[in-house]
């Protein structure tokens, strides 16, 4: 194995008969997540793979629980800062720099010229399952353990390795959109009947199988990049992607950019080549990572929401959190009896509760808007919304130094839950931090 890059995060070992077992494996963590790290070290395997003289790939996880559970969002947040903080004409480039790897090293790996196999027993989300799509044949343990998806909508992200143009591929645009835009998960069973795994095989059996493919000296190439691959025609997209856009608009506002961007990747890549298709993914990415909502969601939803279930099955949540919640509601509720008829307008516009339904152009409208409607806030109804929020960040800020600061991503988990705060905005603690107590007592007097 001359010339194997030097790998922290991926061990690898090789057969007598050429089989190089690529074993995903990181250090000190229970369980495998994509970091930048790693990202670079399969691009660079990749690399390798293409000049190298083994048979194939066997990919598999060091990890007995889960084979990959998807992107390390903790590096999300230093990652948007460092964007932000860069001058405005260069974030786009800088955001496609830093994001643009991953996309590229699958797609050098499906592309090298040899045969690859996965055996994947345990979680594959996020980029777990889009490293899993890029591998030419797809063995899953048939366990209630071993469940694909692709989450990333649900922290207000889309799938940027690959995951919006390789899975519609397999499975059909419309047998997707579960995946993609409800952070649906299926078995090794499913996965096999919808086209997005090769075989289902009892644990301990998918090593071998995986092993066995490469040993039939298969043709190493994609559906898709072979002669004889149809694919979808512009028009024939649009047609199951629009009236899923509709109903999302209607049902959410314009509050929610990730489920639309899901939609854009879809329209804008599936009708050309793959190469054409993850460009337009990463396009697409780079304009939505660059958004608040994702940050605040992924804040809240994710790292507030692990940590709030980690306490409460400890029974060690903070005491008084019912009570906050309760005041955060309360203060938005009285806040939009104040405002009369407007409040209730201005409370389903916000989306405090959930959903905000409403008209289809006028929802398009709110997503398209830059800045976002709550950074320059038009007309009466949106400036009675955001009272209605800045009160209750006003009754968070109240009762603050009751609470730990590094608890505040699980408060505001609970006040999303509890008081129905809007989860595109984070909560009363992440509302708060972006416009301060001073601009929240301005806002909430209006």
């Amino acid at each position: 194995m001359t010339g194997l890059p030097e790998m922290t995060n991926f061990g690898t070992s090789r057969t007598e008969d050429g089989i190089l077992h690529l074993v995903f494996d990181m250090p000190d963590r229970s369980m495998n997540v994509f970091s930048n790290k790693a990202i670079h070290e399969i691009e660079a395997f990749a690399d390798w793979l293409r000049r190298s003289d083994i048979r194939g790939v066997v990919v598999s996880s060091g990890k007995s629980n889960a084979f990959c559970a998807g992107a390390d969002l903790s590096e999300l947040s230093q990652a948007y800062d460092m964007i932000m903080a860069s001058p405005k004409d260069q974030r786009d480039a800088r955001t496609v720099a830093h994001f643009s790897p991953i996309g590229r090293a699958f797609r050098k790996l499906e592309t090298a010229g040899k045969p690859v196999a996965v055996a994947v027993h345990g979680l594959a989300l996020g980029g777990g399952c889009e490293l899993m799509l890029a591998c030419h044949h797809r063995v899953l343990t048939d366990t209630k353990e071993t469940q694909i998806g692709l989450p990333e909508s649900l922290v207000g992200l889309l799938p940027g390795g690959g995951g919006t143009q390789r899975l519609p591929r397999f499975t059909g645009v419309e047998k997707s959109l579960g995946v993609l835009l409800d952070g649906a998960r299926f078995g090794a069973r499913e996965a096999v009947a919808m086209g997005a795994a090769n075989a289902a095989v009892p644990p301990g059996q998918e090593i071998a199988a995986a092993e066995a493919w490469v040993r039939s000296n298969p043709e190493p190439r994609q559906p898709w990049d072979r002669a004889n691959w149809k694919g979808f025609g512009a028009d024939e997209v649009v047609a199951v992607t629009r009236p899923v856009r509709e109903k999302l608009l209607r049902e959410t506002g314009g509050h929610y950019p990730a489920e639309l961007a899901i939609l854009d990747c879809l329209d804008r890549g599936l009708a050309g080549t793959m190469d054409e298709g993850i460009a337009a993914e990463v396009d697409v990415f780079k304009d939505l990572v660059q958004r608040i909502e994702p940050r605040n969601m992924i804040a809240v939803m994710f790292l507030g929401r692990v940590e709030y279930d980690k306490r409460r099955r400890k029974e060690a949540l903070p005491e008084g959190l019912d009570a906050l919640a309760a005041e955060v509601k309360s203060a938005m509720e009285n806040k939009a009896t104040a405002l009369g008829i407007l409040g209730a307008d201005a409370l389903k516009f916000a989306g405090v509760g959930g959903a905000a339904p409403g008209d289809v152009a006028a929802a398009s409208t709110i997503a398209a808007r830059q800045p976002q409607w709550f950074e320059q806030p038009q007309g009466d109804l949106e400036r009675g919304a955001l009272a209605i929020l800045a009160a209750g960040a006003k009754a968070a800020a109240s009762r603050a130094d009751q609470f730990s600061a590094e608890d505040r991503n699980m408060i505001d988990f609970h006040c999303q839950q509890a008081a129905g705060f809007p989860r595109y905005l984070g909560g009363p603690f992440t509302f708060l931090a972006r416009f301060g107590e001073a601009r929240c007592d301005e806002l909430a007097a209006a």
